[in-house]
């Protein structure tokens, strides 16, 4: 079959759900996956055809597309902070914002350069995306990474391996302090960060069904009631195990942005800094632990 009518069927099924630039960018990532073709292949060469085994694979994802499934589980893999990171339904898929929170980090650090073997703790550390991205822009660093899902701690080591960097991964559920305060008995940390779950129930309304109905809402959601819960736990944890001077990363609900700063402040925290991501919402905070 002609690879050109794959991807006009690929427009006739999906275009009313995604609209046309998307799966047009669909498509040029099903190729490069599949076939290892580059978009410019059927500029080049319009009568390009592949095989039925070749196209067998493009109209799978087709009909897992159809259901709303996120194409980076389809092909297992997504880009990170200029890595390769393995995903699948147990794990979330990375995003942008939190690139830029690693980035911060990094920059940070670079600007606190004397202080060269750091410990990092990453909680709720999913794919380990924050994690093993600070292990492979921090190679000095001691990076540990938990949560609470094997599963996902699964994914995160075999992206820790494929990343060809060292991170100490635990499960253990970071609400239940017996379940992890062993594992750190005696460390201290130089920075904690995390991404844990924070998306209201309420703001179900506002998620994509891509992400409502394949994403894990163990690592998503949390109650309308206590929507601060993680972080008043691992603020709580970072008060016991920074270093003194050291550094709490959050990424945070941008409806929440002010009442995280404060939930820090009230806990002790100094130099606080809320910081928006690149659409120009609330994202991310920073705290110092000098106490």
């Amino acid at each position: 079959m002609r690879l050109k009518d794959i991807q006009k069927v690929f427009h006739q099924e999906l275009d009313v759900i995604y609209g046309k630039n998307e799966v047009a960018s669909f498509f040029n990532i099903l190729m490069s996956h599949y076939l290892k073709l580059n978009r410019i292949a059927l500029v080049l060469e319009p009568e390009l055809t592949v095989s039925k085994e070749e196209e067998q694979p493009l109209f799978e994802a087709l009909s897992r597309l159809k259901q709303e499934e996120p194409i980076q589980y389809i092909i297992g893999e997504t880009q990170f902070y200029d890595l390769t990171f393995k995903v699948n339904e147990h794990t979330l898929i990375p995003r942008p914002e939190t690139e830029e929170l690693v980035q911060w980090i990094v920059k940070c650090h670079s600007e606190r350069s004397e202080e060269s073997q750091l410990k990092i703790l990453d909680i709720g550390t999913g794919t380990g995306c924050i994690a093993i991205s600070l292990a492979k822009h921090l190679p000095k660093a001691k990076v540990y990474a938990l949560d609470v899902s094997k599963e996902a701690l699964k994914v995160a080591r075999q992206n820790a391996e494929l990343n060809n960097v060292e991170v100490h991964f635990i499960n253990a559920d970071i609400l239940n302090r017996d379940s992890w305060n062993l594992e750190f008995k005696d460390l201290q940390f130089d920075i904690i960060v995390s991404n844990p779950p924070y998306v209201r129930n309420q703001e179900k309304a506002e998620i994509k069904n891509n992400v409502l109905k394949h994403e894990p809402h163990l690592a998503l959601f949390v109650e309308d009631h206590d929507p601060l819960q993680f972080y008043h736990t691992i603020s709580d944890i970072a008060v016991d195990k920074l270093t003194e001077n050291g550094l709490l990363f959050f990424e945070i609900n941008q409806y929440l942005g002010n009442e995280t700063k404060q939930l820090l402040h009230n806990k002790g925290f100094t130099d606080l800094e809320l910081k928006t991501d690149i659409f120009g919402n609330n994202r991310m905070l920073k705290g110092l632990k000098n106490f």
